[in-house]
């Protein structure tokens, strides 16, 4: 047999040859370091026989930064936590442990509970592991076999995912800890450099409310400690910027245990909103989008028309009536969309129809998955459903890029995406499907978007784009979605009539940029860590009288300021002067303008969020903030 190496020559290997054969073959340091092997572009252990032909990279403890090779030596750090607790827990139980994005977890059921005072000792654990060395093994046997292990271990929970697991099993052997694994896995534990247990938190058992909470424990690794610190150092800065702190502390929001997922927005809070709304509206005015309204709640039949109640109904709020008759409040904009274009046979020069509504939606998120704005119940997307020709959808999806393009940009965010196809539940036939993801995937090439493929990933009615971005922190958020749709307005049975006097089919496409003004507020919060841009400011300019004696001429200065369209206020004299600009300092207010004897409006004393100073008048000032954007 041959592989291809990314530098295109063929390497001839035995039949049946490994990927750890393939590393040996080019070279034995090659295969000291080898960790994981790509093939075909999809990553499998080294431990697994290559097909003839394929093409291969083989990652190594050189590859520090690559998300697979990282992948493998935080899976790998999953098994040797749970090797540590099962020593450290005689009658623990062992659930699941993945790898996720910046590290794993592992899932326990434990006799006791334990806190976050526990962590050194299982942390001081895995350390004594490493120092033993640990190397992994693979070995596969039939489901019946597994089933009879674990049994015999008191393991419930290894049994039932060994019950709803096809064809026969792997199982990856460290120390004295077998695991029920896919993989793929390190050689050894050598990679392992560096690994840190983050933290704790409840989770059900495979997310589901009804099933036993366990406990989750939380951690990462990597090749190198200078990573790891790299890495804490990140994570502590994310903990200053948390949107959920900064919210309360700058007065933007809260949440309340009696509408949990629901955030109740402050005046401060709203002006941001409202800056993102004016943003939308307008945009979407220049671009030919027309505003819409539709209902809140909807009956079962709307549901059943749509595919959601067949496809989304455990996510929805659902409201019985004594008549037996059974409404839900939407989750989604689309199918009352479809109610308001089919309200009467549509011309084609009617197309494209470009619907706009930010409505509130409301899904049933799990308790569990709730987060601050990043995960709520209650949300509101900046919606839009585009309707028309199958001729018009190129120009259509440029459009849209076009307008992420522009509104990613105006918070220095630049896009990436996640094409998103065909999913098991589809609706739809394959060759529909087929036009439907060359379309978009031809709009993202046509547009030089990166994107990654998430193969299966799409929507039951269409393949979509998911769009990320990079904040400063360098974590990656999913924002808005683009996606091409035939199923909905075919189940609701959707034409327009042609030039040729005849009915042709609607395609639609589902566009929201912002994702949700929940979603977005959250993390431009994070990005910008509470310090808006002026324009985005709650507050942007404070005036600061130094004593009672300032007041009036400051409140003058304010009102100024405010005629020109400025959101100023003034602090009273109520703390010292040094106590209010380190208020404004903290609330990171763009502009200070402390007012004392020495100051008039020919010379303000004018403190930058950031500490510069300046002084100028309150004409040039005005002209100054002019410059800055509204």
């Amino acid at each position: 047999m041959k592989v291809v190496l990314p530098d295109q020559t063929e390497l001839e290997l035995p039949n049946r040859s490994t990927g750890l054969d393939a590393a040996r073959a080019i070279g034995p340091k090659l295969a000291e370091q080898a960790v994981l092997v790509r093939a075909n572009g999809i990553v499998q252990d080294l431990r697994l026989p290559l097909e003839d032909g394929q093409p291969i990279q083989i990652l190594t403890t050189r590859d520090t930064s690559d998300p697979d090779a990282l992948y493998v030596l935080r899976h790998s750090s999953a098994h040797l936590l749970a090797e540590a607790v099962r020593r450290l827990y005689p009658g623990v139980k062992v659930a699941i442990g993945p790898p996720i994005e910046n590290g794993f977890y592992y899932d326990f059921d434990f006799p006791e509970p334990i806190h976050d005072e526990d962590l050194p000792r299982i942390e001081a654990e895995i350390a004594k592991e490493l120092e033993e060395g640990r190397e992994w093994t693979r070995e596969q046997i039939s489901r019946d076999e597994a089933k009879a292990r674990f049994e015999s271990e008191h393991e419930p929970y290894k049994v039932q995912l060994v019950d709803t697991a096809e064809g026969d099993i792997s199982l990856y052997t460290q120390g004295d800890f077998t695991d029920l694994c896919r993989g793929p896995h390190l050689q050894n534990s050598k990679p392992i450099k560096a690994l840190k247990l983050t933290g704790i938190a409840g989770a059900y058992w495979r997310g589901d409310s009804t099933q036993p909470q366990l406990t989750r424990i939380y951690g990462t690794a990597f090749y190198s400690q200078a990573d790891l610190d790299a890495h804490l150092e990140r994570l502590a800065e994310a903990r200053k910027r948390d949107h959920r702190v900064l919210g309360q502390r700058l007065d933007l929001f809260h949440f309340d245990e009696h509408s949990p997922g629901s955030a109740f927005w402050h005046p401060k809070g709203m002006v941001i909103w409202n800056q993102l709304e004016a943003l939308r509206r307008r945009e979407n005015a220049r671009r030919g989008y027309v505003e819409v309204k539709t209902p809140l709640i909807y009956d079962k039949a709307l549901w059943v028309t749509s595919g959601h109640w067949e496809k989304f109904r455990e996510n929805m709020f659902l409201i019985p009536l004594d008549n037996d008759q059974v409404y839900g409040i939407k989750p989604m904009n689309c199918p009352g969309h479809m109610l308001l274009f089919g309200e009467t046979l549509r011309s084609y020069r009617e197309l494209p129809l470009r619907y706009a509504e930010a409505a509130p939606l409301h899904r049933n998120e799990l308790a569990g998955a709730l987060h601050g704005l990043t995960r709520v119940r209650y949300v509101t997307q900046d919606d839009a459903h585009l309707f028309c020709t199958q001729e018009q959808i190129p120009s259509e999806l440029d459009g849209c890029i076009d307008y992420l393009r522009f509104l990613y940009g105006r918070f220095g965010l630049e896009p990436r995406a996640e094409f998103s196809t065909r999913p098991d539940g589809k609706l739809g036939s394959d060759e529909e499907w087929d036009f439907a993801e060359s379309e978009l995937e031809a709009a993202l090439k046509r547009n030089g978007i990166e994107y990654v493929l998430g193969a299966g990933e799409g929507s039951f009615y269409g393949p979509k784009i998911d769009l990320h971005v990079t904040d400063v922190l360098g974590r990656s958020w999913q924002l808005g979605t683009i996606q091409l749709d035939r199923q909905m307005p075919q189940r609701f049975g959707l034409t327009y009539m042609g030039a040729d006097n005849t009915e042709h089919p609607v395609f639609v496409i589902h566009r929201a940029l912002y994702g949700s003004f929940e979603r977005f507020i959250g993390i431009l919060i994070e990005h910008y860590g509470g310090a808006f841009p002026f324009w985005l400011a709650p507050v942007q300019v404070r005036v600061l009288p130094v004593g009672e004696g300032h007041l009036e001429a400051a409140t003058a200065i304010v009102e100024r300021l405010r005629a020109a369209g400025y959101r100023v206020d003034v602090g009273e004299p109520t703390e010292t002067i040094g106590k209010r600009i380190r208020a404004s300092e903290l609330e990171k207010i763009p502009f200070t303008i402390v007012f004392g004897d020495r100051e008039s409006e020919q010379s303000l004393a004018i403190r930058e969020r950031g500490g510069d100073q300046t002084e100028d008048s309150l004409p040039d000032f005005l002209t100054k903030l002019a410059t800055l954007g509204a």
